[in-house]
């Protein structure tokens, strides 16, 4: 699989952890009226706590102890992360009006997916730099053994046949 592939794919799993804590926080955050830097830090915390489990309990599955699969975690994610988590809070606070939205506002959810999508944008060509260097989300391909595309001398070593 090109890197370029992988990148997109890795950034993606990065926005659905991102994505669930940075709307858990942020309605949460509202919802109790919480001022900016409070809505944010938990915003940030959550976005970062599920971030990390969606990769654990994935490389738990492909046989990781669990000590492992922490530090599998922390260095596949946390630059992506936290590319994502600056990108997208600075652009919410750059609107106007959207950190003090409602939930019933089509502000808060149209600022919020934009935000995303725009952090997504910006978080790809960082995955790719580091998946270019053998780290990042290169590190969980290889545990999950699926290069995606990949010959099966590519897989198994090109003295491996069946």
């Amino acid at each position: 699989m090109d890197s370029w592939r992988t990148a997109i794919s890795a950034t993606l799993h990065c926005l659905t952890g991102c994505a669930i804590g940075e709307v858990l926080g942020m309605v949460l955050a509202t919802w109790w009226g919480w001022g900016d830097a409070a809505s944010i830090a938990l915003a940030v915390a959550l976005a970062f706590f599920f971030g990390y489990l969606l990769t654990f309990l994935g490389v738990r599955r492909s046989g990781l102890g669990i000590r492992q699969a922490v530090r599998v975690a922390l260095a596949a994610d946390t630059l992506s992360i936290l590319v994502m988590e600056i990108v997208d809070n600075a652009f919410l606070l750059a609107v106007p009006g959207a950190m003090e939205a409602t939930l019933r506002s089509g502000l808060f959810w149209g600022s919020l997916a934009v935000a995303l999508a725009v952090a997504f944008v910006v978080t790809v060509p960082v995955n790719k730099w580091l998946i270019d260097r053998g780290k990042g989300h290169a590190v969980v391909h290889e545990m999950h053994g699926h290069a995606h595309g990949d010959s099966h001398e590519q897989k198994h070593g090109a003295g491996h046949r069946h």
